[in-house]
């Protein structure tokens, strides 16, 4: 076995990704702290072809060298914008059709494992603050909430692990239903 090679990674350039067919999965980020964690999450977006992010609050945004730092470029490749809060962010994605599920730990949550995305309808991820999560007044409104099933102690995910579990989970399946 041997490591594929830059050259047979087959990378789409800026313009080809900007072209592509995207996975119908917007991430919405509420009051995320750390630029490492935001530079993370627009790699997963880039890894997965996702329609973009939504970054709302306090959360940082490009251009930024710690978002950069983790990003690796993805901040050129993914379309992103700002809300000044979540709840505006999620009220506009609600008008534009998006099915709006939370990424939180509630009652009635579904277990990622058990989620099965809807294919006639894009989504809208909203992952929480790395202390408090998501805010309560979004947990109202939202269309669901996803959970990722946890065994150990902690019961608690780096927002940047949990945005890679979602939607790593959520393209699987939507490609098995192409």
């Amino acid at each position: 076995m041997r490591k594929l090679s830059m050259d047979e990674l087959g990378r789409k350039t800026v313009d080809e990704f900007k072209a592509a067919d995207k996975t119908p999965v917007v991430l919405v980020l509420d009051n995320i702290r750390s630029m490492h964690n935001v530079g993370s999450v627009f790699r997963t977006a880039d890894a997965f072809l996702l329609q973009g992010l939504v970054l709302c609050g306090y959360t940082p945004v490009p251009p930024h060298r710690d978002i950069n730092k983790t990003a690796l470029g993805a901040t050129e490749t993914v379309e992103w914008q700002y809300f000044p809060t979540t709840m505006e962010a999620v009220l506009a994605l609600k008008a534009a059709g998006y099915r709006i599920l939370t990424i939180e730990q509630a009652i009635g949550s579904t277990m990622l494992d058990a989620f099965m995305p809807p294919s006639d309808q894009p989504l809208a991820l909203v992952f929480g603050n790395e202390v408090s999560g998501v805010d309560q007044e979004v947990m109202k409104i939202a269309d669901g909430c996803i959970e990722i099933p946890q065994s150990g102690m902690k019961h608690s995910l780096n927002v940047s692990v949990s945005t890679g579990i979602i939607v790593w989970d959520i393209f699987v399946k939507l490609r098995a239903a192409r």
